[in-house]
């Protein structure tokens, strides 16, 4: 065993970063991850900056311990050596729209009569069955269709998109979770299913966790929305020398906040008493957070908090988060060698399994590096301890 999920392969159609996300997951694990890719490859190999062949630094953590092979689906040879691939899988994944894959040949029906038991998941932006079908489907999209943009406007007047292609990586994380799901249903029973993951309804559930408020019920018993979290005030506060997060929680963690600041006025403010009546006042006591904030610097109040046990944290940039004494104990990251390339970053699943730790099996493929090596090797079976159904 070199993972949990050693003796399952995965064909893995999908590019980009939802589908390639959800397959690095399922490969951290140990499954065999064979990313078939066209021609012209995936469009993340093109970005920079990048080391030779195609693979940039995106390309490089999204798809390793994946094998590579590079198939033109529109040759009639590289379509039946696809199907001779996917007889051997026992997952079959991709995000190309349902009619796209039809007109391959690849649709669930086709890929279950080539292997009874598959399971097939396929990753559309928005649900088949649905009149948004055939649009593409892209974050920015997502965003802004699923009222996540919106939720910016009556913080700063106008909808805004995250600077993160977050509903991607969401979507991710559902279509491996989907995957798992169904490999356990597959164990139990020998059945293998179709299963969809549209990226708009995950997208949706997704923002309604918090936000839907009472719109919950029917009737509706007042508007959509957390209120704490669409407060205008609620925002990193400066410091007198930076930024920070400083979020009492607790009435004991006010009660210290007001102590600390010497803010009696505000300890015996009846707005501010209880977590029922603060929830009221939010945007009027996170004001007051904002003023008191500037008066001490970042490291006050990590001091301050941490013996406090209130919850603090200083904001730091992208590009210092390499540095963090947190992320170096834990050794997040690694620094390896590409057989192809250069030295780069490695960042480890952050999931730890005792049973079973994180491993580098295989770099980023180059494109169609392991061509020759799967289709030579069509006939290798998954491991048959796996409960006999895989």
């Amino acid at each position: 065993m070199t993972g949990l999920l050693s003796g399952v392969r995965i064909v893995d159609l999908t590019t980009v970063i939802m589908g390639p996300f959800a397959s690095r997951i399922l490969a951290d694990l140990g499954a065999d991850v064979i990313k078939v890719e066209s021609p012209g490859g995936d469009s993340i190999r093109a970005h920079r900056p990048h080391m030779a062949e195609g693979l940039s630094g995106m390309f490089l953590n999204l798809n390793r311990n994946k094998r590579g092979v590079m198939l033109d689906l529109k040759q009639e040879a590289d379509r039946s050596r696809l199907e001779a691939l996917i007889a051997t899988a026992d997952v079959f994944m991709h995000n190309l729209r349902a009619p796209v894959m039809d007109r391959l040949g690849f649709g669930y029906a086709r890929c279950q009569a080539l292997r009874k038991d598959i399971v097939y998941c396929a990753a559309y932006g928005f649900g088949a069955a649905g009149p948004y079908a055939a649009k593409p489907a892209y974050d920015d999209l997502i965003q802004a269709a699923s009222g996540f943009a919106s939720l910016s406007e009556e913080i700063t007047g106008a909808p805004a998109y995250a600077p993160s292609v977050i509903f991607d990586k969401i979507a991710g994380q559902a279509i491996a979770t989907a995957i798992l799901a169904a490999i356990v249903h597959r164990l139990r029973t020998g059945e293998g299913q179709k299963v969809e993951v549209p990226m708009f309804e995950v997208a949706v559930d997704f923002n309604l966790v918090e936000h839907f408020g009472g719109s919950a019920f029917v009737p509706s018993r007042g508007p959509p929305g957390y209120p704490r979290i669409r407060s205008p005030e609620r925002r990193p506060f400066a410091t007198a020398n930076g930024f920070a997060c400083i979020l009492p929680y607790s009435d004991k963690n006010w009660r210290d906040f007001f102590s600390f600041t010497e803010r009696s006025d505000l300890a015996a403010d009846p707005r501010f008493l209880t977590f029922d009546t603060r929830q009221d006042h939010l945007g009027e006591l996170y004001g007051e957070v904002r003023r008191e904030a500037l008066k001490r610097t970042t490291a006050e109040w990590m001091a301050f908090c941490e013996k406090a046990d209130i919850p603090c944290m200083p904001v730091i940039s992208i590009a210092e988060i390499f540095e963090d004494p947190h992320i170096e104990a834990v050794d997040l990251f690694s620094t390896v060698t590409h057989p192809h390339g250069s030295d780069y970053r490695l960042i480890r699943s952050p999931v730890g399994y005792g049973a079973a730790p994180f491993e580098l099996r295989h770099h980023a493929p180059l494109l169609g590096e392991h061509t020759a090596e799967v289709l030579d090797n069509l006939g290798a079976q998954p491991d048959p301890d796996l409960g006999g159904a895989l």
